[in-house]
């Protein structure tokens, strides 16, 4: 009997639909963004709507979900092992060889196709924190996570004190710096995505992927939010089982906090609030803080949703059962049609253009991934990572 958790299954899978549309948007390296994120600004109204949407509904949430159900695959993958009989040695072994061969599958992302890979960062975050979920007492986990989150909140509110603080101090005219930034730096879009000598742009994405990786540990957010799905895991609270932090309340919460936070910068893209450098670093950080909740409460809306049935229900669930697949596969579409290496399209169509591509690539992946589904076959990723994992268990362990 099939007793696998739907609902970790269903929040991958609307998880990856987030991720096409906010990486689709690294890919537009023909024009001028803006100082505070990557979306093209100049566009006509529909791709300006669109992209404040994203702003304001999924760009902060997408690696806090990533994160949270990381740290929560993590637990769930060594109860379900240590249940079967494997000694804890081996299952510790096993997370270990998991990592290892994740980061070399985003070192290899990045290398051929993407630098915006997100496997690496989580990667080394699982190496650090798996030994930690799986020996560590509820009490540890506890401390360390209060810990960590008061070290979050307060450096950023700290940070946006200080920004504020600055502003009244320093006159006007020396705060904001954003003009002349597309003409002097080149762009991370165009880093990523706009040299058209292959060899190069190899050489670019991986200092970039490098980068990116290893900054996820220091900056905290993704380390915070992998515990937190561990330590949740715990109490099968995507089950509905924790008595302490309901779905309902998560979500309803989760989700309006986070939304009410990327409201600023989602008005300053539609041009309805003009704010200044300063001002737009301020609300970047209270976005990416309070994405940790947006992100948490989509995955607790998405549980919610596991509850009912459905072909739609079954089709995300089914994509998400090989999210790792279907994350590479959005790369091995979008790299080779956008980028200035492959046909280059990047540069010559709108946001809106790119979030139909996106979502596109998404629904034929659900098509593939339900005809996976039916044959019960594994994705060609999950299929070699395990064989990787598993060792001598590859039969014993599936």
């Amino acid at each position: 009997m099939n007793t696998r958790l739907l609902a970790p299954d269903l929040a991958r899978g609307m998880m990856l639909l987030f991720i096409a549309l906010a990486n689709v948007s690294l890919y537009l390296w023909g024009g001028e963004t803006g100082y505070y994120s990557q979306h093209p600004t100049g566009e006509g109204l529909l791709s300006t709507y669109l992209a404040s949407g994203v702003i304001l509904f999924i760009d902060g949430s997408v690696y806090p979900m990533f994160a949270f159900l990381f740290g929560y695959g993590i637990t769930l993958f060594a109860t379900s092992r240590l249940a079967k009989g494997l000694p804890l040695k081996e299952v510790n072994l096993m997370l270990l060889r998991r990592h290892i061969w994740l980061l070399i599958f985003g070192a290899v992302h990045a290398i051929l196709l993407f630098a915006g890979d997100i496997l690496g960062a989580y990667a080394l975050t699982g190496l650090v924190l798996a030994p930690l979920l799986v020996r560590a007492t509820e009490r540890t986990v506890r401390i360390i996570l209060w810990s960590l989150g008061g070290i979050i909140a307060g450096t950023m509110i700290l940070g946006t004190i200080s920004l504020v603080l600055l502003q009244l101090l320093v006159p006007p005219q020396f705060l904001d710096f954003q003009s002349g930034v597309e003409g002097d730096i080149p762009s991370i879009a165009f880093l990523m995505n706009g040299i058209s000598n292959y060899p190069l742009a190899m050489l670019s994405r991986f200092g970039l992927w490098i980068a990116s990786s290893i900054s996820a540990l220091p900056t905290l957010i993704v380390p915070f939010t992998v515990l937190l799905g561990g330590y949740a895991a715990r109490f099968n609270w995507l089950e509905g089982l924790s008595k302490s932090f309901r779905l309902k309340p998560v979500a309803c919460w989760g989700i309006s906090v986070g939304v009410i936070a990327s409201l600023p910068l989602a008005l300053h893209h539609l041009g309805l609030w003009e704010l200044n450098s300063l001002n737009l670093i301020s609300f970047q950080i209270l976005s990416q803080l309070f994405g940790i909740a947006n992100g948490i409460g989509y995955i607790a809306l998405f549980a919610l949703l596991s509850r009912r049935s459905g072909f739609l229900i079954d089709a995300i669930s089914a994509i998400g059962k090989r999210s790792l697949s279907f994350y590479l596969f959005q790369s091995i579409i979008f790299a080779p049609l956008l980028a200035a290496w492959g046909f280059g399209i990047g540069s010559r169509i709108d946001s809106a253009t790119a979030y139909l591509i996106a979502t596109s690539v998404w629904i034929f992946s659900l098509i593939f991934a339900m005809l996976l589904e039916r044959k019960n076959t594994a994705g060609p990723a999950e299929h070699i990572l395990r064989k990787l994992t598993y060792g001598k268990y590859t039969i014993t362990a599936k």
